[in-house]
């Protein structure tokens, strides 16, 4: 008999129910191992400005479909904690470029082990490059509709 608190995941749950309780997953499992920093699901904020030196704010309001006011909070609580430096963009001067410091660096590899070692317990495995590719390509699209106001 299947555990009911597995009954919503069955084959006629709409995809997007999965991805979400997938995520929500990952955020748990990812929380549990890091608990002795004040991140919690935070940390993929910390991730993405490490592997894409001198974003935006803009940017992480965009791919993590946030409000302007929580990434701020967000991104200044990294700043005040000295995981983040914020430099003033030569291009546009209203607007910063965030960068991960020493501290932060140190911190990713360690963040980025826990990832794959939970996609390896929930059987991820590097064979599913079609897959991730595919779900890139879906999660691009939905970034592009939401651009366009549909």
């Amino acid at each position: 008999m299947e555990d009911e608190s597995f009954q919503a995941i069955n084959e006629n749950s709409p995809l997007i129910a999965w991805i979400h309780n997938i995520s929500l997953n990952q955020q748990k499992y990812i929380k549990s191992k890091i608990k002795d920093y004040d991140f919690g699901h935070d940390v993929r904020y910390l991730m993405y400005i490490h592997d894409n030196p001198k974003c935006s704010q803009e940017n992480l309001v965009t791919m993590f479909c946030q409000s302007k006011g929580n990434v701020a909070k967000i991104i200044k609580k990294f700043e005040d904690d000295g995981y983040i430096k914020r430099e003033i963009n030569p291009q546009n001067r209203r607007k910063y470029m965030l960068t991960t410091t020493d501290k932060a660096n140190d911190l990713v590899p360690k963040f980025r082990q826990i990832s794959k070692d939970w996609e390896m317990e929930v059987g991820l495995t590097d064979n599913d490059y079609e897959l991730r590719k595919r779900l890139r390509e879906i999660a691009i699209n939905g970034m592009n509709l939401t651009k366009e106001g549909v």
